[in-house]
Parts: C-alpha cells; sequence; structure tokens
C-alpha cells in the first residue's frame, strides 16, 4: 500500500473507532427539521465569526453536529470555566473509586500534614459541598484582585499549592456565594493529593479515556498541579460526551464512573439565588448553573457549565438531552447571549 493511501486508512480507522454514538436525524429526535435548518443558518450568516461547534445528543445519538469558521470534529478548544464543572465530575469519580468519602469531609482533613509544610487550620470548618457552592468563605474573589486568593495572586506560580492552602478565611462557609476560581482548585488538589497523580492525569486514566477522549489539553504547572478552574481544550464532541456522563447518572458503556448518589445530588442540588447575578441561571450547586425556563409551551429543568467565550454545555436530564456549544468569543458582551438563543432556539424546535 502506499504511503498516503496508509495514512488515510489509518485515519479512518481511528475515525470510526471514536464514533461510538449513532446518528440520527432531528426528525427522529423529535426536532422540526426546518426549524434545525434555519438555526445553523443563521449561525452561518451572523457577522461574529467566532462561533465554533454544535453538538445535541439526544437518547444516546447525536442528532446535530455542526462546525463553523474553520473549526471541526477534531479541533479542540479551551472551554474556559466550564472547565470547572469537569473537575465536579471527577470529583464524583473519586467518591466512587474510594479516594475521597462524601461532601461532608472538611477541606484540612483531605491534606496531609507531613506532606504539606502548612494547611490553615480554619480550613477544618470548610466542607467540600462549601467548595463546590462557592461558599466555602474564603478571602478570594474573582473580580476583586485585591483579594489574596483571586487567582492573579497565585496562577503565575510554578508551585500553588502551599499558597492556597493557606488562604484566610474571612466569613462563615456556607453562608455567602461569591465566585473564585480558588474553589475549584482545592477540589482539584484534594483528587491529586489523594490519586498521588495530577489532576490532568487522573482524568485521562480515569474519565477521558473510558469515554475514548483523545484529543486534551488540560494546563498543569511545573509542580504537577492541573488548573483545575478551567485551562482545559476539548472537542465539541467531547465536551458533549461528559454531558451524557451525567445524563446516563455516571454510567459510560455499562460502567459505572460516578458516584451515582453523587451524579444525582449534582443534577438536582440548588443553592443561592442567581437570578441577580446572572440572567441565565436561577441556581448553583456543584459547580454547575442550574435554571428552569419554558421552551415549546413546557418547563423544563436543566443544568450546565459555563465558560467565557460563549462555551456552554448543557445537560436535560429528563429529555434526556445534551447540547454542547464551543465558541471562542471571550470578553464579548454578546458570547453567552448567543449562546443561549442557540439553546433555546433548539428545545423551541422539540415537536
Amino acid at each position: 500500500m502506499r504511503p498516503l493511501l496508509l495514512i488515510l486508512s489509518l485515519f479512518s480507522i481511528t475515525v470510526l473507532k471514536a464514533q461510538k454514538l449513532d446518528v440520527i436525524s432531528p426528525e427522529e429526535a423529535g426536532l422540526n427539521r426546518d426549524s434545525v435548518n434555519y438555526l445553523i443558518g443563521a449561525i452561518q450568516e451572523t457577522s461574529h465569526k467566532d462561533f465554533r461547534g454544535l453538538v445535541v445528543i439526544k437518547d444516546d445519538k447525536i442528532v446535530i453536529e455542526e462546525y463553523f469558521n474553520t473549526f471541526w470534529r477534531n479541533t479542540i478548544l479551551d472551554i474556559r470555566s466550564a472547565g470547572k464543572s469537569i473537575t465536579a465530575l471527577l470529583l464524583g469519580v473519586a467518591i466512587q473509586e474510594g479516594l475521597i468519602h462524601d461532601l461532608d469531609q472538611d477541606v484540612y482533613s483531605l491534606f496531609s500534614k507531613s506532606k504539606n509544610r502548612s494547611v490553615n487550620e480554619d480550613y477544618k470548618k470548610i466542607k467540600l459541598r462549601h467548595l463546590l457552592d462557592m461558599s466555602s468563605g474564603l478571602d478570594a474573589d474573582t473580580n476583586d484582585p485585591q483579594t489574596p486568593g483571586q487567582a492573579g495572586n497565585w496562577m503565575g506560580k510554578d508551585d500553588w499549592k502551599e499558597y492556597l492552602l493557606n488562604i484566610p478565611v474571612n466569613s462563615k462557609p456556607g453562608k455567602r456565594w461569591v465566585y473564585a476560581d480558588i474553589n475549584a482548585l482545592l477540589i482539584g488538589l484534594a483528587i491529586e493529593e489523594a490519586s498521588g497523580m495530577s489532576l490532568r492525569d487522573y482524568a485521562q486514566q480515569k474519565l477521558f479515556a473510558p469515554l475514548e477522549i483523545e484529543q486534551v489539553y488540560w494546563y498543569t504547572n511545573a509542580a504537577n498541579q492541573t488548573g483545575a478552574a478551567g485551562n482545559l481544550y476539548l472537542t465539541t464532541l467531547d465536551f458533549a460526551k461528559l454531558g451524557l456522563l451525567v445524563v446516563n447518572g455516571g454510567k459510560w458503556n455499562g460502567t459505572q464512573l460516578m458516584n451515582s448518589d453523587y451524579t444525582k445530588e449534582l443534577v438536582e442540588h440548588k443553592n443561592f439565588d442567581l437570578s441577580k447575578e446572572f440572567s441565565l441561571a436561577d441556581s448553583y450547586g456543584l459547580l454547575w448553573y442550574k435554571s428552569t425556563r419554558t421552551f415549546a409551551g413546557k418547563k423544563t429543568d436543566y443544568l450546565f457549565a459555563s465558560g467565557n467565550g460563549g462555551n456552554q454545555l448543557i445537560v436535560i436530564p429528563d429529555k434526556k438531552m445534551v447540547i454542547a456549544l464551543t465558541a471562542s468569543a471571550y470578553g464579548q458582551r454578546y458570547a453567552h447571549g448567543r449562546s443561549n438563543t442557540i439553546m433555546t432556539m433548539i428545545l423551541n424546535a422539540l415537536e
């Protein structure tokens, strides 16, 4: 066989191996074909050329898979803070494996005193669930660079662990929602402590490999600590697969990857009214946003991961449906609104 033909054959085998999900038409999934066509045309014609991928999965089958503006199936993109929600999934995997007991463990107990020179004793007051709900009480606020736990104060370090384990507590844990990267980072560090590997490598072995997610980049510093609050690059289809894991109660191909009780809580747990903070969300819980809206005349509950640029992973358990949206409109005011409009048009197309 000629070298070029051999390469093409190997490429075809790789694509076929990765394609585990069947494909069905919008009509078979209960979506109006004209509405879907109109949506895809509208995305193609928009003046902003920074929308990248749209994947819709329903009943474990791909219904829509479209790419835009030079992107294609194998192109990875930084999903920004949606990576926090993936860290939450990995916590469910760690609980399933017995590395972490439950969400009521205090943060202080998760870190060995022989391995770590110092850990703030106030961390005994902070439970894992407080980190997951962005209510840790730590002096950290993404929107306030003056707070010691703000990412700008530690992200550039070659080793940020000791610094993060000594951020002061400035309010009672569980009482106030304050968005801060440190909450996801501490969860990632706890998984790294328990597993003995970086969160990137743990994810590769325990989550990405079983889902046949091969194209991944997750920033990991010189001390082998992964940026659990973001910095994760995935393809749009693989982004969607992670949502499908939630829809299926933590199972993939019959194997329970994520603890089932934890997965149920991830879907159902809601904390803090966010309607004034973020117009697209009603509440927050376990590093996922939660909302209830009416589409096609029916009230629908859903949860979603959200990252700067319009990157969103929407999971609708009752409909066994996932919508993955990737975009590089970083810092643009229209980004999340556009993604919400696309989601709305898809769900309104259900017949």
